[in-house]
């Protein structure tokens, strides 16, 4: 042990074995002195030397430097750190890419594409046009199935999150690295709805990004059910379908009001991919998407085992690859007339048509009827059929066999010969110039020029009556009534009526040579069946905002008249006789008055009737696109059939009605009646005894010199009658007095060069067709 020390010496350390004590620095010799709490050295001493004081052992720390928990202290430190430095990468990426957005304070949802909704009379809805497809409705309009399956399957805590779902991409993630590819987006609904507003489908970091803060944005914005609906009215669902109610319309031709769980499944499964899983072009994956669907739908709780039974039966099993239906002939023909109407589309409107739906649905199926019975052995493909009310209102309109397969509307847009159905408009026309339905021509060959008209059945009658050559549709008569109106009157006549489209001014006219639609063709016949006026055709009734602004009204309802009361009686009652019994016996309505004509063009390439009732007047084309010939159709065959088909339920429920004219001939001479007297400036005379005033006998044309020369050569006092009409000026030699019942010399008739007909109507005289030329009067006169 150490002795005490001189004053101001340390204390040496004890090295007895002993460990040194923190107490012992303090011990002081006797000699040492203390000062306030210090001692003081005595003078003269010197400080012994300094020995470097031990440290303290200290005990090794092996818990804490080493083993498992001394690694996870090491893991979780660096993962804090590589966490912190993600977040300021994250950060930096946020605040580049946005800084490469527009102001916050410029972003506002785009205009969704304007809609057109096309009704119905009914205001029930045919069709929905425009970039969408559909019209946009609110979450309480549509079915809640379709809300309950999308969040199902797309994004289950849509109503948790804030627009980015955490939790759901972690699972994706996992789902994806254990899959080894893409099998599951992280996107919520909110990111989609961002990504189809504002955003490019490109897949980049940088859209990725924006894709958050748009949704974010979103979210701060608009309510949960505000951005529901418009992810439902917004998002592509296949086959040109934006929005559930075109998809709906689309794949089960009804409104997303109706859909049922089933429907509902499969709308919901096709926005994993539109395209693949449509209905129209794989039936099975949609119905097997449409199951996964159904059973997540059970997980959350939104339906029961036994409504995930019953929705089992109600999935389609396909839809067809086109939008189908006869009533999307129409949407076309309004799309199409529309921008003339009201401009270019800016906002969403409301088309109110003149369709009967119910009338359309039966016409489709009168056709369809017809074409499936017989169509396929008489080589007939297509059909197509109008029907028009007396004002000229369109109430049902099929532009073919099926929409689905051919959009091309046969109604509206094709051109093609209406054959005998043309003779209306001649024999009105002679009816003007003073003839009368008793008036007797000669039914015998007859030559014009170097066309041979032939009737139907090559058979010839001898003298007949307009009526009854009407009837029986006599190429012949209506060849000589052409040359007795001159072929521009009639013309005039059809233009007046009704034909839009240009006529050629020769004698071949009398049989329908010229090019007709089937809708312009019915339109005119409308103005025999209310009286006299003009029915202009047409669709669109009415056209407003969808707020009810009213942007366009049609203007139809004080037409023109263009036929007077008396002659539109007449042909109504001549008319009549075609179906009573002539060539379309097959049209016969139980217990209703009806009239038409039948038509029939060269080798049965195309074949129509075109008729009316008090109520209704339709016309019927049957045929083939690319004009191949049918076989031996007949207008009074498969379109006389289908006509009355359609027009037999149109009329169910209806009181019978008789025609215009109450269908009396007044003036039959086996009645003893006097044939009605023509009014001055009634449109009638001509031959300067119908004209007037005397009464019209059923004798034979006239067959004096002055009654031929006026009949040939006579002048035309009806050219301005209608100024409405379109003009063509009369040649100076126009005939208006009846053609005698023979050989009609080339230069005969009126006169004009351009009456001789197309190559492929009738042929030239040859010795058996045509008798031996005789020199007749009209020879004579004309220096034959």
């Amino acid at each position: 042990m150490a002795g005490r020390g001189r004053s101001g010496d340390r204390i040496e350390p004890s090295f007895s074995g002993r460990p040194a004590r923190d107490d012992d620095e303090f011990s002081l010799d006797a000699d040492d002195r203390v000062v306030g709490n210090r001692s003081s050295p005595r003078r003269g001493s010197k400080p012994p030397p300094e020995r470097p004081t031990p440290r303290r052992r200290r005990e090794p720390r092996e818990r804490e430097s080493g083993g498992l928990f001394g690694f996870m202290r090491r893991v979780i430190y660096w993962c804090v750190v590589l966490f912190i430095w993600a977040g300021i990468g994250v950060a930096g990426l946020v605040l580049y890419y946005g800084s490469r957005m527009p102001s916050a304070s410029t972003w506002a949802i785009p205009e969704r594409p304007p809609n057109v909704k096309i009704t119905a009379v009914d205001g029930s809805v045919i069709a929905n046009r425009g970039a969408t497809g559909g019209e946009a409705l609110s979450l309480e309009n549509m079915s809640p199935y379709i809300p309950e399956a999308v969040i199902a399957i797309e994004d289950r805590r849509f109503y948790s999150h804030f627009g980015v779902d955490p939790l759901g991409l972690g699972r994706a993630i996992v789902t994806n690295f254990t899959a080894g590819h893409m099998v599951q987006g992280g996107s919520t609904l909110t990111q989609q709805l961002a990504k189809n507003l504002f955003l490019s489908p490109e897949r980049t970091l940088e859209r990725k990004v924006q894709e958050v803060l748009l949704a974010l944005w979103l979210e701060q914005k608009y309510t949960k059910d505000q951005i529901l609906a418009m992810y439902l009215n917004r998002v592509f669902f296949g086959s040109n379908a934006y929005g559930v109610e075109a998809a709906s319309r689309r794949y089960f031709n009804k409104s997303a009001r109706d859909v049922n769980l089933g429907e509902a499944a499969v709308l919901a499964g096709l926005l994993k991919a539109p395209s693949r899983l449509s209905p129209a072009r794989d039936a099975d994956a949609a119905n097997a998407r449409a199951q996964l669907v159904l059973a997540a739908m059970r997980e959350q709780g939104f339906i029961t085992d036994s409504e995930v039974k019953t929705a089992m039966s109600q999935t389609p099993a396909s839809a067809k690859s086109y939008w189908s239906g006869a009533g999307h002939y129409v949407a076309d023909m309004v799309m199409d007339e529309l921008p003339g109407l009201i401009g270019d589309v800016k906002e969403d409107v409301v088309v109110d048509t003149t369709i009967d739906k119910s009338l359309e649905k039966k016409a489709e199926q009168s056709l369809v009827d017809v074409l499936d019975k017989e169509g396929g052995k008489l080589d007939a493909s297509q059909a197509a059929l109008v029907s028009i009310d007396g004002t000229g209102a369109i109430r049902a309109l099929v532009g073919g066999r099926d929409y689905a397969a051919s959009q091309f509307n046969r109604a509206v847009k094709a051109k093609r010969q209406p054959g005998s159905s043309f003779k209306p408009f001649v024999y009105a026309a002679a009816l003007e110039k003073g003839l009368t339905p008793f008036s007797v021509f000669n039914d015998a060959p007859i030559r014009i020029g170097d066309w041979t008209p032939e009737n139907y059945e090559k058979k010839y009658n001898g003298e007949v009556t307009l009526a009854t050559a009407l009837a029986k549709s006599l190429n012949t008569v209506a060849a000589q009534l052409v040359m007795y109106d001159g072929p521009d009157q009639v013309i005039k006549l059809a233009h007046r009526l009704g034909i839009e489209s240009e006529l050629q001014p020769n004698a071949s006219i009398a049989l329908g040579t010229s090019e007709v639609s089937l809708m312009e063709l019915t339109a005119s016949y409308a103005a025999f069946m209310n009286g006299g006026y003009k029915a202009t055709p047409h669709v669109i009734r009415r056209v407003t905002t969808a707020e009810g602004k009213v942007l366009y009204e049609n203007t139809y309802d004080s037409p023109p008249r263009v036929l007077s009361e008396q002659i539109a009686a007449q042909m109504d009652t001549m008319m009549m006789g075609v179906i009573d019994n002539g060539t379309g016996k097959s049209a016969k309505i139980p217990g209703w008055q009806a009239a038409g004509k039948t038509g029939t063009t060269q080798n049965s390439r195309d074949a129509l009737f075109v008729g009316f009732t008090s109520n209704l007047t339709t016309g019927v084309w049957f045929g083939n696109d690319d004009g191949k010939p049918m076989k031996k159709v007949t207008g009074g065959g498969l379109p006389a059939k289908a006509w009355k088909e359609f027009m037999i339920a149109a009329h169910k429920g209806l009181s019978p009605a008789p025609l215009f004219g109450n269908g009396q001939l007044i003036g039959d001479p086996n009645s003893g009646q006097p044939m009605a007297q023509a009014a001055p400036g009634d449109g009638q005379g001509g031959d300067g005894q119908a004209g007037s005033g005397q009464p019209m006998t059923a004798e034979a044309p006239p067959s004096t010199i002055s009654g031929i020369i006026s009949g040939v050569f006579g002048g035309n006092d009806n050219a301005n009658r209608y100024p409405q009409a379109p003009v063509r000026q009369p040649s100076a030699t126009s005939g208006n007095g009846p053609v005698p019942p023979a050989d009609i010399a080339e230069g005969g008739g009126s006169g004009d060069e351009n009456m001789i007909p197309p190559g492929d109507v009738g042929s030239p005289p040859t010795t058996s067709s045509v008798q031996p030329r005789r020199t007749t009067l009209l020879d004579l006169i004309m220096g034959k």
